[in-house]
């Protein structure tokens, strides 16, 4: 039987794991880059890969491109626990975000070894594909595909150069219909029960001196893609007062989007991330404008009436100016709740252990929104250094990480007992 220090992680070596992986990037960009079908991507997971084999995890690659490390449990017909993240980074992002969850998982397995414990279910360590919001505006492509609602239409969008996702895919080296039809091929069980060890990204935390979140629900995501349509016309000799400039109808949207944001009630945000205006030449009065955004809150009933109170001052706005508004709204994904018992049992464990924590939403999604449709699942928040995240900066103290990881690991032996 372990004794009560036996689950410490171990600083060195996972402190190791974090430096070596972070040394794996793309050398031309800023900070940490592994974008999704990127070589440096491949050869992260490749390490990955190696990394779960020397952790006694018998490895493999299901038809979505998820890495899946097995550890096998008592009981093989019991339906699998199961935990991860991911590996892939945002342009010029940091070294933590979802790291943290798969070398996480990955020290637990450790541990669990080392002490001679076996759980009764199989456990599934997964770096699911893909997670970060791509040039595609979709965001984990693994885990939606295990999760069935990875669709056809979906691999036919098309990025910036106009190639398409399933095209993507398969200079990758994944077959698009494998893809379609990974829904439930990594079990045949089913699963039991979903954790996710994750950096907070946020500031609440550090702020409230708590050393774990214990997640209470994630974030509903709508986007926008708002084409403004207006006139080009010479910018030295059209009087201002008839001019159909799309960038100025743009601007204007940009503020109202930010306006709507700094206006939730409790928890919402909301982000103009990319203006593209053509044909953006110095001396010419925009003509067409894309602009994409993002509202975001855990309130299902503020996400819906600002979507509607957007709209319709954006497209106001737009005529103001003269310019046509074309605005085209998709779900990332809705409001998902973590599951009551799931977040029982971490509160108990962190308790037990004398760990101060507090219940906190998450704006950021994550691979367990869609893994949720599967299992009950529930998330471990860990602090982020003034809240950064997806930059260079982006921070989380060792300290940090190995009294999530410890809490993490005696929660998925609580959650493999659990009925």
């Amino acid at each position: 039987m372990a004794g009560p220090d036996a689950l410490n992680p171990v600083a060195e070596r996972l402190k190791d794991d974090l430096t070596e992986l972070a040394t794996i990037r793309a050398p031309e960009s800023g900070g940490w880059t592994r974008t999704v079908f990127s070589e440096p991507y491949r050869s992260a997971r490749d390490w990955v890969r190696a990394r779960m084999r020397s952790a006694g995890l018998d490895v493999h690659a299901d038809g979505a491109g998820n890495l899946i490390g097995v550890l096998p449990g008592r009981d093989p017909s019991a339906p699998a626990l199961m935990t991860g993240s991911h590996t892939d980074t945002v342009e010029s992002g940091g070294r933590f975000d979802g790291v943290v969850g798969v070398l996480g998982a990955l020290e637990a397995v450790r541990l669990m070894r080392e002490n001679g414990i076996r759980l009764e279910r199989d456990l599934l360590v997964v770096d699911f594909l893909g997670e970060e919001s791509n040039d595609f505006g979709l965001s984990c492509l693994g885990s939606r595909a295990l999760a069935g609602e990875l669709t056809r239409a979906h691999l036919d969008r098309v990025d910036h150069e106009g190639v398409r996702l399933g095209d993507r895919y398969t200079g990758f080296g994944l077959d698009p219909s494998a893809v379609l039809g990974a829904a439930g091929d990594f079990t045949t069980n089913g699963l039991h029960r979903y954790l996710e060890l994750h950096i907070e990204q946020g500031p609440v935390l550090e702020e409230h001196g708590s050393a774990i979140g214990v997640v209470t629900a994630i974030a509903g995501i709508r986007r926008l893609v708002a084409d403004f349509i207006g006139r080009a016309d010479h910018a030295g000799t059209t009087p201002m007062t008839v001019r159909r400039d799309a960038l100025a109808a743009a601007a204007a949207a940009v503020l109202a989007v930010r306006q709507e944001g700094c206006g939730a009630p409790v928890h919402g945000v909301a982000t103009t991330s990319r203006l593209d205006a053509e044909p953006g030449s110095p001396n010419v009065v925009p003509a067409r404008v894309r602009m994409q955004a993002e509202m975001r809150s855990v309130d299902v009933g503020w996400l819906s009436d600002a979507q509607r109170r957007l709209a319709q001052k954006i497209t106001e706005q737009a005529g103001e100016f003269g310019v046509d508004a074309d605005l085209r709204w998709s779900v990332d994904n809705d409001r998902v709740p973590a599951h009551a018992d799931v977040q029982q049992t971490i509160t108990s464990i962190t308790d037990a252990l004398g760990i101060g924590w507090e219940a906190i939403p998450s704006g950021a999604t994550h691979d367990a929104v869609h893994i949720a449709r599967l299992c009950p699942m529930g998330m471990i928040f860990i602090p982020s250094r003034e809240g950064r995240s997806h930059c260079p900066e982006e921070w989380t103290e060792l300290d940090d990480i190995l009294t999530g990881v410890r809490v993490h690991t005696e929660t998925l032996i609580a959650l493999d007992r659990s009925a």
